[in-house]
């Protein structure tokens, strides 16, 4: 198979593949991505990975196709599937680590147990073999290792030293003498030690805070070579057209090893897996097309949220705090300055520690201190030195503000932090960014609950909305700079889907019926003691309802112990808990309480459809590659990982569209209703010009919109296609007079008009024509929330 030439995807549709959606169903699957209108497959890792792993983020082995997810022939597979339709193929890949849940299933991990520094893979893990004498530390024992012995649970056995289901090598010959297992124990390259020492004491750097994730030194040629020939072969052989990068800020040096994949690639088409903040650009000099698109997810999100509903959802949040006696600042930036900080002194406190010992020189005593409070005020997730260095002078003036202590020890740092060729630079910057991600979106997420919609990966939830004016000038620059960027609603990582954010959007429109539904709820479910957490939780039943109750269950333990308030991970507060899945099962058995959720849910139901069709209307067709996340053509109303991962009905979608299009063929439209037809109708329309008239999205036009209903609206021209979306609906059903969570009537626009070309136009989502020039929103928006104008053909204008 030779390899097609060079081009960036018109859209993507991402698959998880997994042993039980392997590569050969994603084949079986690509007719109807075809006939849904994606341009390329998007698939997750297909490298060998643990096991059982449905994610495959956690390789083992870098030399084949995962055999458990269908092999070299599955991903062949796959690629004569969407080759033969023109498609292309988008694969993930995971440079920064490796999984070593099992030491056994990893052979590189087992050669470096075995043989420690002599083992021919000692340079392809990060470890710092100083600190143990030459072991590495292995945080999986539940007590000491002298009493795993005494229990009998750790012991010699099949010339492997055994604990519980953990298998370890032996050292050549440490056990030749029958040698007791302490004493075998004492002889290894590594040492066993309780899983409590690891956020301390751990010599080897992971995946953020994840023991079972072992960073790797791609860095170093030999390692990026060894763990890229593989992925270079599906390039160069044609099997895969474009690459997905994982988490490139945990790499030392992100920018050369982009250089390094585009010299072996040809310079395929390559995306990152990069979050920035606020108005952080992207790194220009780096050899990508763009990231993953959680910065237009946050665009999209934000011009759809009321900003009128700000100040009474703070009100609502300073109240359940106060009667609930829950502390703790609400100021975000305040907010995720402390959780931050506890991140640094505690579950990455090894890193900062590690940080602290490569210090050159004498350093001061209050090194560490200094060093985590910089990590703490890092504004950005990590800096690219000598890019970047005024994220380390601001962390440095932040740092002095909020210790002025540490001022002097934060002054002596700065010359070692801020050399771009010191080791200790080298590492803080990817300290920085493991710190930000796990005092951020797996913390600070999910204490800042005013508006569930806005703690997405990517967002900045001190920012709760944006006017119309400023999405356009975003896409006005990511049109300019970015333009083969990937845009998103919904990932293998988002916290909440799509349509569960957009229906949530609806309460930044009516904060005081909020909080009254908001107290009934408590009233008749209980609390959980913890008034935020309330929030957080029916804010999410409310957006996924109707809801299963497992999922439920398991969101409300998965966000709890994230927010680390009343509960955590390591030591869960069983009370609290336990009145907790008593509130959610109240939900589904407690009659008084079912009835409410039930009445609330379908009273702004329909609001939260009309801006689940903006959304998906706006993403699929403003500046970049749009991706949908599997399945998320119909309603997306998955909450956290692993729910977003959940297994997807392909036959009632490839059946649901073809029942769409016979329809439309007929004149018959789909209702905006819960079968999810109206948004397969949209995404379908939308994808297929995107892929089949790539020259109607050459461009960025902000289109003007005028009468007494303009706010309402956002409106673009991309070169030819014309997005016309409905915004804040709520305030708009109101106008009319009606009920405000109603389906927007066309008297709600009155004399509102959007000014396009005066050109005969089609909608193409109900096939209606239009004169163009001054069309009235009433008009164009009677069938729909959404609208997308093109071009009419010859005969259609008849």
């Amino acid at each position: 198979m030779s390899r097609a030439p060079r081009r960036a995807p018109r859209s993507t549709y991402r698959l998880q593949v997994r042993p039980s959606f392997d590569l050969h169903d994603a084949a079986s699957v690509v007719d109807y991505l075809d006939a849904l209108g994606a341009d390329w497959v998007y698939l997750s890792p297909i490298l060998p990975s643990r096991a059982g792993s449905d994610h495959g983020y956690d390789v083992v082995a870098h030399d084949r196709v995962d055999p458990a997810r269908g092999g070299e022939a599955g991903l062949e597979a796959v690629a004569d599937a969407a080759h033969a339709r023109g498609r292309g193929i988008l694969v993930d890949i995971v440079p920064n680590h490796v999984g070593v849940a099992d030491a056994a299933q990893n052979p590189a991990w087992w050669s470096l147990l075995q043989h420690g520094p002599d083992s021919p893979h000692a340079d392809t893990f990060d470890v710092d073999w100083a600190l143990t004498g030459g072991r590495v530390r292995l945080p999986v024992l539940g007590g000491t290792v002298e009493e795993a012995v005494a229990a009998g649970d750790l012991r010699v056995e099949h010339g492997e030293l055994r604990y519980f289901e953990h298998r370890f090598p032996l050292a050549p010959g440490s056990a030749d003498d029958g040698a007791d297992a302490l004493t075998v124990h004492g002889r290894q390259h590594y040492e066993l030690v309780n899983w409590q020492r690891a956020d301390a004491e751990l010599n080897y750097r992971r995946f953020f805070a994840v023991n079972e994730l072992a960073g790797i030194r791609v860095e170093r040629a030999e390692v990026f070579d060894g763990t890229h020939v593989e992925i270079v072969r599906w390039v160069r052989e044609g099997l895969a057209d474009g690459l997905r990068v994982d988490h490139p800020d945990g790499l030392a040096a992100p920018g050369d090893y982009l250089d390094r994949l585009a010299d072996a690639t040809d310079g395929a088409y390559v995306l990152v897996e990069k979050i920035l903040e606020g108005d952080e650009p992207l790194p220009p000099h780096w050899r990508t097309d763009g990231t993953t698109g959680y910065d237009a997810l946050a665009d999209v999100d934000r011009v759809l949220v009321d900003p009128a509903g700000e100040a009474a959802l703070d009100a609502l949040d300073a109240r359940l705090r106060a009667e609930t006696g829950i502390d703790g600042p609400t100021d975000w930036h305040e907010l995720i300055h402390g959780t931050k900080r506890g991140v640094a002194d505690g579950i990455l406190r090894s890193e900062v520690l590690r940080l602290e010992r490569m210090l050159p020189g004498a350093r001061p005593a209050d090194a560490a201190d200094a060093l985590a409070e910089l990590l703490a005020c890092f504004p950005v997730y990590r800096s690219y030195l000598p890019a970047g260095r005024e994220h380390l002078d601001e962390a440095a003036r932040l740092a002095r503000e909020h210790r002025p202590d540490l001022a002097a020890s934060v002054d002596a740092l700065l010359p070692v932090l801020a050399d771009p060729t010191h080791p200790v630079a080298i590492r803080f910057q990817q300290t920085s960014g493991m710190v930000m991600a796990k005092g951020v979106e797996d913390t600070a997420f999910y204490r800042f609950t005013r508006l569930g919609s806005l703690t997405e990966v990517g967002g900045d939830p001190s920012e709760f909305a944006i006017d119309v004016e400023a999405f356009h000038a975003r896409q006005v620059r990511r049109n300019a700079a970015w333009p083969d960027s990937m845009t998103t609603l919904s990932t293998h990582d988002t916290k909440r889907g799509e349509d569960v954010r957009a229906r949530i959007d609806v309460l930044a429109e009516i904060p005081e019926r909020w909080s009254l539904e908001l107290d009934g709820l408590r009233a008749t479910a209980g609390s959980t003691g913890d008034g935020p957490f309330d929030a957080l939780l029916w804010q999410a039943i409310v957006g996924a309802w109707p809801l299963e109750r497992e999922r439920a269950h398991a969101y409300a333990d998965k966000a709890a112990r994230e927010a680390s308030v009343s509960t955590h991970w390591t030591a869960p507060d069983e009370a609290f808990e336990r009145r907790m899945h008593e509130v959610v099962d109240r939900a589904f058995d407690v009659p008084a309480v079912r009835e409410r959720l039930d009445a609330f849910v379908a009273w702004v139901a329909p609001a939260g459809w009309s801006n689940s069709l903006a959304a998906k209307l706006l993403q699929l067709t403003m500046p970049g590659v749009p991706d949908v996340y599997q399945g998320s053509e119909l309603w997306e109303t998955s909450l956290v990982d692993p729910d977003n991962r959940r297994p997807v009905d392909f036959d009632l979608r490839r059946r649901l569209l073809r029942e769409v299009d016979a329809g439309f063929e007929r004149g018959e439209l789909p209702d905006v209703d819960g079968t999810a037809a109206v948004k397969l109708l949209v995404t379908s329309r939308a994808l297929r010009l995107r892929r089949d008239r790539p020259e109607w999205f050459t461009r960025y036009t902000p289109l003007e919109v005028v009468g007494d209903a303009a706010r309402h609206a956002v409106a673009f021209d991309r070169g030819g296609a014309i997005t016309v979306a409905t915004r804040l609906p709520v305030g708009l059903a109101g106008r009319a007079g009606g009920d405000p969570a109603a389906s927007v009537g066309p008297e709600a626009w009155g004399d509102t008009e959007v000014l396009v070309r005066r050109m005969p136009l089609r909608d193409a989502l109900t096939g209606r024509r239009f004169d163009g020039g001054r069309v009235r929103l009433a008009d164009l928006l009677a069938t729909y929330p959404v609208a997308l104008l093109t071009p009419a053909e010859p005969e259609e204008t008849r």
